[in-house]
């Protein structure tokens, strides 16, 4: 499968050749815009939903893209696959929160793993602030997750996260991870970009800059399969030793 992941203003994503291709946390209106978030959230089968299906299908690409989505009386801050056949496969509601820009707006999702099957591989969803969390990238591989897609709005000074810890979580729970950032500014906050594909090895397979960019790289089983055979954590794990430590 090739992934890519658009970073910039969601104008045009027919300029990516992949078979998936991948945006931001809250691209389809904006993360960091307060009382409006309530005001443009949509169903997760609403009008943008729609849109975002009839461009699958145009451009016969899967698509992840990140929105706000309500659902009776709450709002979640929210990701959807859909096939390249336009059709939807998953739908994810950030479990973990970030501060006020989060929690004044969003309720918490409660389903920790969504998961779906995509160009013979399982993909399964994070956003942002979830990834920081081990735990949940974890369960992510015990429950079979070959590709995360984690559409995010990642501040500076915290490029860390993009360079650092997000290659230890794919290599430490051996998994493909697709990391897809913004890079423009929204009131005091700047996008420091930096989006990447990371392989199981640690590998960064494809890293972009600060500016608007559209990165590609190749995902495959093989890869992930030979990985796991050298990098054995997950075989290895002592679930019996770690009971109680997680609460």
């Amino acid at each position: 499968m090739r992934v890519a992941i658009h970073q910039g203003p969601l104008d045009d994503l027919r300029e990516a050749d992949a078979d998936l291709v991948v945006t931001a946390e809250m691209i389809t209106t904006g993360y960091h815009i307060g009382a409006r978030t309530h005001e443009l959230a949509e169903p997760a089968d609403g009008p943008t939903a729609a849109r975002m299906s009839a461009l699958a299908a145009e451009t016969g690409a899967a698509l992840v893209y990140g929105y706000p989505e309500t659902d009776g009386e709450h709002v979640y801050n929210s990701v959807q696959l859909i096939d390249a056949s336009g059709h939807r496969l998953a739908n994810y509601r950030k479990t973990h929160l970030f501060g006020d820009l989060d929690k004044a707006w969003f309720t918490p999702g409660d389903e920790a793993v969504v998961q779906a099957d995509l160009g013979g591989l399982r993909v399964g969803l994070l956003i942002c602030y979830d990834v920081e969390f081990p735990e949940l990238v974890r369960a992510h591989a015990l429950a079979g997750t070959e590709l995360l897609v984690v559409p995010t709005a990642l501040m500076s000074p915290y490029e860390l996260v993009a360079d650092t810890l997000v290659p230890a979580r794919a290599y430490e729970s051996q998994l493909f991870v697709a990391y897809a950032n913004r890079c423009d500014t929204e009131r005091e906050l700047t996008y420091c970009g930096r989006s990447c594909v990371v392989a199981p090895t640690g590998a960064v397979l494809a890293r972009a800059g600060a500016g608007p960019e559209v990165i590609t790289a190749d995902v495959t089983r093989d890869a992930l399969t030979a990985s796991r055979l050298e990098n054995t954590h997950l075989a290895d794990r002592r679930p019996d030793l770690y009971r109680g430590t997680t609460a």
